[in-house]
C-alpha cells in the first residue's frame, strides 16, 4: 500500500472477549494495534470482556477493527451492537458472521449452493443413547471428526477411528455447545485460503499448505509450537490452487461475506478434490497466523494488512449512520 495513509479518526482495536479463544485474540489484538499505529493510525486497545461497548461512543470512537475471535465477537453478536451503536467495524455483518460461526448452518448453504463440503450428522447433547452415539460411525464411516458447531481454532474437537470413542468425543464438544457436528474425515492435505476486499472486490490470496506433525494442526500447535510447517506459496498444481480460488470465493460471496475472510480446505488424496470445512471471519493475525504469511506471499506486509482491513469497515445499514442513540 503506498501513498498518504487515510485519516481514520479515533480507532478501537476489539480484543479479548469472552470466548474460549481469548487468549489467541489478545495476541492477535496486540499485533493490530502495534501495525496499525506504526503506520499513524490513532489506535487503542479495547476488550469488551472489561469495557462497556456504551464506552466507545462516549470516547469519540469512529471505527473497530475487530480482532476478537469465537463468540460474541464472531459470531455476529458484536457485530449487531456496533451496528446499533453506528460504528463501522471491519469484517462480516451481522448474518454472514452468525452463519459462519455456525458450521450446521454454513455446511447448509454451501451444500444449496452446490460447493463440496464433507457429509455430516448432526447431534444433540441431549440424545446419547448408544443408537444415537453410533449413529455417525454408521453413515459416514471410520475415522471422522466430532466438533462443536460454533467454536474456532480447533477446540473441542477430536477424531474419532472407532465408534467407541464417540461417547467421550461428544462430551468434549458438548462441553463447548449445544450441537455437536460429526463430519466426514477427508483423507489428505489440509490448506487455507484467504479473501481480502481491494477497492471492494474480494481477492483470493495465495494458498496455504499446513503439513502439521501426524496430522495434529490443534490448538495448541496453531499458536504455541513451531512444529507445523506452512507452504506459501503452496507448491500445488496451477489447477489445483485455481479450483480453490474460484470454490473459496463463492463461499465467502454466499455467506454474504465482506471485507477479509479465511477459508480451511481438504484435499483429498485420492481423487485431489478440494472440500470446505469452515469460513473464518475475524481470521488470526499473531506471529502464526495464516492470512498475513499468504498476504506477505502477495507483496503485502503485515501492517499494510491491518490497513487495508481497516479501510474496509463499514455497516450493514450505512444510510443510518450518524443517527442518535444515545
Amino acid at each position: 500500500m503506498t501513498g498518504p495513509v487515510r485519516n481514520f479518526g479515533k480507532v478501537a482495536v476489539l480484543m479479548g472477549g469472552l470466548s474460549a479463544e481469548r487468549e489467541v485474540s489478545l495476541m492477535s489484538g496486540r499485533g493490530v494495534l502495534e501495525a496499525l499505529r506504526s503506520k499513524g493510525v490513532d489506535a487503542h486497545a479495547f476488550d469488551p470482556a472489561e469495557r462497556k461497548l456504551s464506552d466507545l461512543v462516549t470516547e469519540g470512537f469512529q471505527s473497530c477493527f475487530i480482532a476478537l475471535h469465537g463468540r460474541f465477537g464472531e459470531d455476529g453478536t458484536v457485530q449487531g451492537a456496533l451496528e446499533w451503536l453506528r460504528i463501522p467495524y471491519t469484517g462480516s455483518g451481522v448474518m454472514s458472521s452468525s452463519l459462519a460461526m455456525d458450521k450446521v448452518m454454513t455446511k447448509r448453504v454451501w451444500s444449496a449452493l452446490g460447493l463440496p463440503t464433507p457429509r455430516s450428522v448432526l447431534l444433540s447433547p441431549s440424545n446419547t443413547s448408544p443408537d444415537e452415539l453410533e449413529r455417525p460411525a454408521l453413515e459416514l464411516g471410520c475415522p471422522l471428526i466430532v466438533k462443536p458447531s460454533r467454536e474456532g481454532s480447533s477446540i473441542g474437537v477430536s477424531k474419532v477411528t472407532d465408534a467407541s470413542q464417540m461417547p467421550d468425543a461428544v462430551r468434549l464438544a458438548a462441553g463447548y455447545d449445544s450441537d455437536v457436528l460429526c463430519e466426514e474425515f477427508i483423507d489428505g492435505e489440509e490448506v487455507t485460503c484467504a479473501v481480502l476486499e481491494i477497492g471492494g472486490e474480494p481477492q483470493a490470496l495465495p494458498v496455504v499448505r499446513i503439513i502439521a506433525p501426524e496430522g495434529a494442526y490443534d490448538y495448541q500447535n496453531k499458536y504455541f509450537t513451531d512444529v507445523v510447517t506452512y507452504q506459501c506459496p503452496s507448491g500445488l498444481p496451477a489447477p489445483e490452487e485455481a479450483e480453490i480460488f474460484r470454490i473459496v470465493l463463492a463461499a465467502y460471496r454466499g455467506l454474504g461475506c465482506r471485507g477479509w475472510a479465511r477459508a480451511d480446505l481438504m484435499i483429498r488424496g485420492s481423487d485431489r478434490r478440494p472440500f470446505l470445512l469452515e469460513m473464518n471471519t475475524s481470521p488470526g493475525m499473531t506471529s502464526h497466523s495464516l492470512v498475513p504469511m499468504s498476504a506477505r506471499a502477495a507483496g503485502i506486509d503485515y501492517a499494510d494488512l491491518c490497513l487495508q482491513v481497516l479501510q474496509a469497515a463499514a455497516l450493514d445499514y450505512p444510510e443510518l449512520k450518524g443517527r442518535d442513540v444515545t
